[in-house]
């Protein structure tokens, strides 16, 4: 019989499975992004029942041949285009093992000292390459940690927004008013829901949609008449639609005026900042309270690492802290390190940083730099191709690495499009619709995409239209 705790099997088997891994990524690209499975095929193939006694190692990795693979959406295909990168890369994924095979507990420093200490080092790392506030590192009144979305982070922030201006005005969470873009990211109306917001308001966006301060003065100024109790604003840098950049400045000062807790939304530009070009996107952190990027998104490291930081980490501890007695330890009751636990919503959390952690080492700032600007760079050529094309016409700016165009005949021409691109060739784009016209969102970000993918891309739509 098999047995699961053999050391010596185990080290057999991890390293056929590091084997498989490596023969999976590097023959992507002969695969299609999209499987073609129905809804129930993968089930179709999975017995009726757990199995009763032991099964070698080796029927797992047939069954990832045979029931996983072909089950599968590859978003670490070089021909992904769809959404936002998913970015992973061998550094990442040996990260993660090293965290799974460590198998430690992070949500006090007294349950493992090295996860919270290497987590707020490395997170104190991305403050200076990143050029935010150097206050927002744990050695100042604020402090990053890593959660596990965007969403996540977002959300939290909503729920520390909403003690924070009970405290100050009395005011029941129902009357409160969180304000954003039409185009940021669902989650903040989900999290408002959440937070037990009365009120989300999406703020009108211009040409370039981004979102108007103008609105939001309106919109603050209609519901004090109303008797309600602004409470939060968001702004997004890079929204999912099209990355368009919200003027953060200016959502500060008019935030700082009514008492607003401050948000920043950057989870897909957010790692584009680890370039000084970018930067210039941001102009205003120093008004900001909270402020969230996705690791896993462009930054070589896979799900989940998101990036929370807090300039000012008193109103997050004390919102979320709650202390029972099997939780007190003389570390704690110090004052001198950081749990954790305290600054989100779950109480256990793993090992994330690690992966981080390795992958800043092996690619070096200047190799993650590179990976960046050289997207953003294919980003750019395709952009000008669009452009000069007489079928095709942009729909909104290239900011990062994401192409938004549309067809020059309109919607049915650009969904039809958009179709025949998914269906004809190892590629996958994202069609997408605003005010009721369509568009394809091309996303440039794979860990493995080359200019040769992104030529192949483009010369597959010049031979469909």
């Amino acid at each position: 019989m098999t047995d699961p705790l053999d050391l010596d099997a185990f080290r057999e088997n991890g390293h056929q499975l590091i084997d498989w891994i490596a023969d999976y990524l590097g023959g992507l690209e002969s695969r299609p992004v999209v499987e073609p499975v129905s809804p129930g095929d993968v089930r179709a193939k999975l017995p009726a029942t757990a199995p009763q006694t032991a099964e070698p190692f080796s029927a797992m990795l047939r069954d990832l041949d045979e029931i996983v693979v072909p089950g599968l959406t590859h978003w670490q295909h070089p021909g992904w285009f769809g959404y936002f990168p998913a970015m992973s890369s061998p550094p990442a994924i040996l990260g993660e093992l090293a965290a799974a095979g460590l198998g430690v507990q992070g949500m006090l420093w007294s349950t493992s000292p090295a996860v919270t200490e290497i987590e707020s080092h490395v997170l104190d790392w991305l403050v200076d390459l990143t050029g935010v506030p150097q206050k927002w590192k744990t050695t100042g009144p604020g402090g990053g940690v890593i959660q596990m979305s965007a969403s996540d982070s977002t959300h939290t922030a909503l729920v520390v927004a909403r003690e924070e201006c009970r405290k100050r005005t009395g005011a029941p969470a129902e009357q409160m008013v969180a304000y954003t873009s039409s185009q940021t990211h669902s989650s903040l109306e989900k999290g408002g829901n959440v937070a037990g917001y009365g009120h989300v308001r999406l703020l009108d966006v211009d040409e370039r949609f981004s979102a108007r301060p103008e609105s939001l003065r309106a919109a603050i100024d209609a519901d004090i008449a109303a008797g309600l109790t602004p409470a939060f604003v968001c702004a997004a840098v890079g929204t999912t639609g099209t990355t368009a950049v919200d003027p953060v400045r200016a959502f500060g000062e008019i935030a700082a005026e009514f008492d607003l807790w401050f948000h920043i939304d950057a989870a897909y530009a957010g790692a584009a900042m680890l370039c000084e070009e970018f930067r210039h996107h941001q102009d205003g952190l120093e008004l900001v309270d909270s402020y969230t990027f996705n690791a896993h998104k462009w930054l070589a490291t896979n799900f989940d690492c998101s990036i929370f930081w807090v300039a000012d980490r008193t109103p997050l501890i004390q919102t979320l802290s709650i202390l029972p007695p099997y939780l007190r330890n003389a570390a704690s009751e110090s004052g001198s390190v950081i749990d954790y636990r305290d600054w989100h919503v779950p109480l256990g959390r793993r090992f994330r940083a690690l992966k981080l952690w390795f992958v800043l080492r092996s690619f070096g700032v200047e190799g993650l730099q590179a990976l960046i600007r050289s997207h953003v760079a294919m980003a750019n050529d395709f952009t000008t191709w669009v452009e000069a094309h007489p079928k095709l016409e942009l729909f909104a700016p290239t900011v990062f690495g994401l192409i938004c165009f549309t067809h020059v005949d309109g919607n049915d021409a650009t969904g039809a499009l958009a179709d025949r691109i998914n269906a004809a060739g190892p590629v996958y784009v994202t069609p997408s619709v605003i005010d009721d016209k369509r568009f394809i969102r091309v996303s440039i970000g794979s860990t493995w995409t080359e200019t040769r993918h992104v030529d192949g891309l483009r010369d597959l739509i010049q031979s469909l239209l």
